[in-house]
């Protein structure tokens, strides 16, 4: 105890230390401070009017004969309090109204940071006084001006945490599930900026203190016969020369109070910044297309399964044409991902791979609803267990794609909101689409994190993300998806950060999951061994357009396309000769602003002809596998000692 104690003293530092004492004496003046000296502080002598400092009268008296230090300490209370009430009703008006944009379309951003930047631009003093003014003059006027003035820089600060919260990953899987804005507002954004919040407020304290003690110094603020610091200033300050310890005890005491208040605040900065943990700060969705070193998310959702799926839900549960990803660009629309086709059977097991860039992350996000703005999406068809999305209403597509789509992104620290415990993230998707009581959700989550081989699943409910391994979280979030009966489950390289070992053991969780849900499996990875360890087909993608669709039997004979040959000879394996130098594809991906106007491989391809860098080859069927290649590879001989592809299997 000792031992933390000091640690904690230590961080604080002697600034904290000093602001801790003062907050101590500042507390007893303001609640002690009228019953001790009240009697005093009120007590009429004329006899005594304007006295000096003495043994009787410390601080001299006033214009009346009452006693300046009584009243002082007696004013204290008031000023403190209005002080706190200003600042609370300023900082409650500004985390609604700048929270609360974060959970809106991009239209009503706009609309309200427009509102918010003329709010700001206007003197906060000026509006200050103008409210004091409507309001009427006395303590609760400049109570309502000062919160009121003070509000736009709260809700402008409250707005920038919010956004770097709300393109989290665990904010992204919570919009899958249909949650509702307020729920989204109170359980997933604002907790995850509560610290920096709190520190504002404590260093605002002190300003709204000064601030106040200058309205009753002019005369908006506080009115005979109460009286606050800034009013006993105002009525004393023509004796500074004759009495300046009347006049000034006042003053000091806002500017103690004012500097106990921002090293508290300083402090709690400090201590906040220390204590934080790394795997409890929010992390940002980055936009598409993503740089290689962004965090990527990693969320399950599950639900309730909506009624009525067309005929071909039986058959399919992924159906897409003719998919397109655009976002406007500084001399056009950039296409990242180009006329995607691509159908997943029911149970059926599909990897998709390519480098960084080739758009298949971004694909997987057309497809679960979860493309950025301004990203726009276009399908000539677009069906999720027989359904499409774009033809239902906003209520009814937020429980399609949360309640028969599971989404496993890449990071699994990002993607729990780690303000929150295990158990109520857990439950979250039961409770909003099958309406469960918390406690049924419970044992539910429970029994879904046994499914997944998690250890003592009461206990880890109970803990929060960052408490958890990187495996056992990866595990977590397939249960998280498996709360409710899933049709597609969306896995987006979900062993990138674990170590080979955990890897594999996910690799055969989502193979025994696959057997016994019977729902379908599309895997996004760059490793193309670990797509084919898992998946019946492999799609292959390059610059956002797919150039072959192989099933993993005709993998192994060879495939078509030169960039899917390039990608094999990439990884190595127990036959490479250890003497040679790794494989690699030379040059670089295009940029999707950069496409040429042929094939986006022939720059990096050995088999190029003119009519590649010409025209665009078509994706068409060739030797049982669909290809888009003028010169495809013929097919192989498999080689029994070549071990860098395996046949799939669930575990």
């Amino acid at each position: 105890m000792t031992t933390h104690a000091s640690r904690y003293a230590f961080r604080i530092g002697p600034t904290g230390m000093m602001g801790a004492l003062g907050l101590l004496l500042l507390l007893f003046a303001a609640v002690a401070g009228p019953v001790i000296w009240g009697a005093d502080a009120s007590h009429l002598d004329v006899a005594a009017a304007q006295q000096g400092p003495s043994a009787q009268h410390l601080l001299g008296t006033d214009s009346l004969g009452r006693d300046m230090f009584a009243r002082v300490m007696s004013g204290a209370r008031l000023s403190l309090v209005l002080a706190v009430l200003a600042t609370a009703l300023g900082s409650a008006a500004g985390v609604l109204l700048g929270a609360f944009p974060t959970v809106l379309g991009r239209r009503g951003r706009q609309a309200w940071e427009s509102a918010m930047n003329t709010a700001i631009a206007f003197p906060a003093l000026l509006l200050a006084l103008c409210v004091a003014t409507v309001a009427g003059v006395g303590a609760k006027g400049a109570v309502w001006a000062l919160g009121i003035a003070s509000a736009p820089n709260f809700a402008r600060l409250t707005y920038t945490l919010a956004s770097s919260v709300s393109g989290s990953d665990y904010v992204l899987a919570a919009r899958i599930l249909g949650v509702s804005r307020s729920r989204l507002m109170l359980r997933h954004v604002l907790p995850n900026i509560a610290e920096p919040l709190i520190v504002t407020t404590t260093l605002q304290v002190g300003g709204m203190l000064i601030a106040l003690s200058g309205l009753s110094f002019i005369g908006l603020g506080v009115q005979p016969p109460s009286y606050d610091w800034g009013r006993l200033l105002s009525e004393n300050l023509n004796r500074i020369y004759t009495a300046p310890a009347a006049a000034l005890a006042p003053g000091v005491a806002i500017v103690i109070a004012g500097l106990v208040f921002n090293a508290l605040g300083e402090s709690a900065t400090a201590l906040v910044r220390a204590d934080a943990p790394a795997a409890a700060r929010p992390r940002r969705f980055g936009g598409a297309p993503r740089p290689t070193a962004a965090p990527r998310p990693q969320a399950g959702t599950a639900g309730q399964k909506p009624a009525g799926p067309t005929a071909d839900a039986g058959a399919y549960a992924l159906r897409v044409h003719d998919l397109s990803v655009v976002f406007p660009g500084p001399v056009g629309p950039v296409h990242t991902v180009r006329g995607v086709t691509l159908d997943v059977r029911r149970g059926e097991r599909v990897g998709i791979v390519g480098e960084s860039g080739s758009g298949k992350t971004l694909t997987a996000m057309a497809i679960a609803g979860l493309v950025p703005e301004p990203g726009r999406v276009t399908a000539g068809r677009m069906e999720i267990a027989g359904r499409d999305p774009g033809t239902l209403r906003a209520p009814e597509r937020r429980r399609l794609l949360g309640s028969m789509t599971a989404v496993i992104f890449q990071d699994p620290l990002s993607s729990f909101n780690p303000a929150l415990k295990m158990g109520r993230q857990l439950t979250e998707a039961s409770e909003v689409h099958l309406g469960l009581p918390h406690a049924q959700a419970m044992r539910l989550a429970q029994d879904r994190l046994h499914q997944v081989r998690v250890p003592s699943p009461a206990l880890r409910m109970a803990q929060y993300p960052h408490e958890l391994s990187g495996g056992m979280r990866q595990r977590a979030m397939i249960a998280m998806g498996l709360m409710g009966e899933p049709e597609l489950i969306i896995a987006d390289e979900p062993t990138t950060a674990l170590d080979v070992t955990v890897q594999e053991q996910i690799v055969r969780l989502l193979g025994q999951i696959n057997q016994d849900t019977k729902a379908a499996v599309l895997m996004i990875s760059h490793d193309i061994s670990v797509v084919t360890s898992l998946c019946h087909r492999v799609v292959v993608m390059y610059a956002g357009h797919i150039v072959e669709d192989i099933d993993v039997a005709s993998l192994l004979a060879g495939p078509a396309h030169p960039y899917t040959q390039a990608l094999l000879a990439s990884v190595p394996h127990m036959g490479s000769d250890r003497n040679q130098p790794l494989a690699t594809i030379p040059g670089r991906p295009p940029q999707p602003r950069e496409l040429p106007g042929g094939c986006a491989f022939a720059p990096r391809c050995p088999f190029v002809s003119d009519t590649c860098r010409s025209r665009q080859p078509p994706l068409q069927v060739r030797d049982g596998r669909r290809v888009a290649c003028w010169h495809p590879r013929p097919p192989r001989a498999a080689d029994p000692t070549d071990t860098t592809t395996t046949t799939a299997g669930p575990a």
